[in-house]
C-alpha cells in the first residue's frame, strides 16, 4: 500500500484500493497516475487487465464534485467494457458517493435519462452518447475529464467520426485521457 500512498492519492481512494486487496500499483498506474492527478493529458497503452481504469479513474474520482452534474465522460467501444469500467469506477469511488451512469444501446432510453440527471460520471458507447446528445438528454458543458478507453479499438470499429462529434460537444478546457 505504501507504493500507492506515494502517488499522492487521497485517503478515501487509498481505502478503496485497500478494500480491493491491491498491494502495489501496476506499471501503467505507476507511470500515469501522477500525470492524471496533475491534470495532464495522457496517452497510455497497456494490456487488458493491467489496471487502466484505476489509472485514469483516480483524477476523476478525486476531483469530481458530488451534485455538480456530469463532469466526466468515459467512452468505450462496447457495452461489455462500459459495464466493467462502470463497476470499477463505482467501487473505487465508493467513499465519495459519486454516481456513475452507464449509457449504451440495447437497453431502455428513459431509465438512462434518469440516471444521467443524477450522475457525475458517464460511461458509454459512442452511438448512444450521440443519441442522448441529439435528444438533448445529455449535456457535456460541465465535462472536465474525457476518457477514450480502448481508443484504438474504437477507431478500428469505425467510431472515429462519432468520437469527433462527441469531442466537439465537450469543453475545450478539459483533461483528455486516451488508453
Amino acid at each position: 500500500m505504501e507504493s500507492f500512498r506515494k502517488l499522492k492519492l487521497s485517503e478515501n481512494l487509498l481505502r478503496a484500493i485497500q478494500d480491493s486487496k491491491f498491494k502495489e500499483p501496476t506499471e501503467i498506474q505507476e507511470k500515469t497516475i501522477p500525470l492524471v492527478i496533475d491534470g495532464k493529458d495522457v496517452l497510455g497503452s497497456s494490456a487488458t487487465g493491467s489496471g487502466k481504469t484505476l489509472a485514469f479513474g483516480v483524477g476523476i474520482i478525486q476531483n469530481a464534485k458530488k451534485g455538480e452534474g456530469v463532469q466526466a465522460l468515459v467512452l468505450t467501444p462496447t457495452r461489455e467494457l462500459a459495464d466493467q469500467v462502470s463497476r470499477n469506477l463505482r467501487f473505487f469511488s465508493k467513499y465519495y458517493n459519486l454516481h456513475v451512469a452507464e449509457v449504451y444501446g440495447g437497453v431502455g432510453f428513459e431509465p438512462q435519462v434518469r440516471e444521467i440527471s443524477r450522475s457525475e460520471i458517464i460511461v458509454g458507447t459512442p452511438g448512444r452518447i450521440l443519441d442522448h446528445l441529439s435528444r438533448r438528454t445529455l449535456d457535456l458543458d460541465g465535462v472536465r475529464f474525457l476518457v477514450l478507453d480502448e481508443a484504438d479499438r474504437m477507431f478500428d470499429m469505425g467510431f472515429i467520426h462519432d468520437v469527433e462529434k462527441i469531442i466537439k460537444n465537450c469543453p475545450k478546457d478539459r483533461q483528455t485521457l486516451l488508453f
